[in-house]
């Protein structure tokens, strides 16, 4: 249950010329993206591996990552997909006995670049206070110069397109092809517990690359359209929009989460923004206003949609609001069977409190069928 014990020294310099210094625990080099923190306690694998942190440099605000190591099955896609990691104290030797592996080797295996003993609450107090920003880390590089340098090579996260980078090449299926509802997928970074909550509830997937036009969706003869989770800036996907109001022009069944949810926003003239710095972690408060009912959500998101466009959008009702900041957390469509939300009720990992919005979506489905 060992692991590599790395005492190389590491550097974490910050856009506005932030330094802090620490030890390396992962791959070595330099590696650079947006940073952001996330709020939750466990469930390190599954963030790491969930392809809407595509491009980003992950804090994780737990005070110790890895005590309970890494396992081939706790994945949200197929490779590690956050650029670099930045912890407070680390395990380099893990307690779970049906582990595979330490996360130390893991990170070296996945050659991601990671940091260790840096101060993550002042930090995270920094990025709350100034706002999300690109960073660098290195195992190669000391001196400031050489850090700035390597901070012009990382790019800005607003109006970066990253879903057609990572969705998948080919088209594939998930679940029963005997089953009777049947829902194409447009894959922006979907993340796996996703297509098997809908394909536990009796649900035939196929899922497709995120630039699939929609005439290649209709040969499936989908009963219901799901619009996926993923990374980058929505306003930057002007392809997807488009597909979105052809999904909506058919009149079937419609549901988005995350990035999804923002598509939906645009495919009906609402505007999205870059957050101050996010909301990401297992532990966020959402209010469902139709049911009066509060959640506790799992989150995953830099962007948001305009709440003033929101409500100036007749056709447009929110459903579901952030009880910490009032963000616009869901929305559904007055004259199409659509809805989305911000945040992700698969919850993995995470609580379990929004997963019946997988049977309000399959229940619309068979409804329209």
């Amino acid at each position: 249950m060992g692991a590599i014990v790395n005492s190389t020294p590491a550097w974490l310099m910050l856009q506005d010329g932030t330094c802090f210094e620490g030890k390396s625990f992962g791959a070595k080099g330099t590696a650079g993206g947006e940073i952001c923190f996330n709020t939750g306690m466990t469930g390190y694998q599954e963030v790491f591996t969930d392809p809407s942190y595509t491009g980003q440099v992950l804090i994780m605000n737990n005070a110790y990552t890895g005590n309970y190591g890494v396992k081939a099955d706790d994945v949200e896609s197929d490779s590690v997909k956050i650029s670099a990691l930045i912890c407070k104290n680390v395990s380099h030797r893990y307690s779970r006995m049906i582990a595979d592996d330490s996360l130390e080797n893991y990170l070296v295996n996945n050659n991601i670049v990671a940091i260790y003993d840096v101060d993550t609450r002042a930090l995270v107090q920094h990025i709350r206070s100034k706002g999300a920003m690109n960073c660098v880390i290195s195992t190669e590089h000391a001196d400031e110069a050489s850090l700035k340098q390597a901070l012009v090579n990382v790019p800005d996260m607003a109006g970066l397109e990253l879903s057609s980078q990572i969705s998948t090449k080919e088209p594939y299926t998930v679940g029963d092809s005997s089953a009777e509802m049947r829902i194409a997928v447009l894959d922006f970074g979907v993340k796996k517990n996703i297509l098997k909550c809908m394909a536990d509830r009796g649900a035939y997937l196929k899922v497709f690359p995120a630039k699939t036009d929609f005439n290649t969706l209709q040969e499936f003869a989908p009963h219901g359209y799901f619009l996926s989770n993923g990374p980058g800036d929505p306003a930057s996907m002007g392809y997807a929009v488009d597909s979105v109001k052809e999904i909506l022009a058919s009149g079937k069944p419609t549901f988005g989460i995350c990035l999804g949810h923002q598509l939906l926003a645009l495919a009906n003239g609402i505007s999205t923004f870059k957050m101050h710095h996010g909301h990401r972690g297992l532990n966020h408060p959402v209010k469902n206003l139709v049911t009066g009912r509060s959640e506790i959500t799992t989150q995953n998101h830099g962007f948001g949609v305009n709440p003033e466009a929101v409500r100036n959008c007749e056709d447009v009702e929110i459903t579901h609001v952030n009880l910490n900041d009032k963000s616009i957390e869901g929305i559904r469509l007055k004259s199409k069977p659509a809805f989305s939300v911000q945040y992700h009720p698969e919850a993995t990992p995470g609580p379990h409190d929004s997963r019946y919005l997988f049977d309000d979506f399959l229940k619309l489905v068979k409804e329209h069928m």
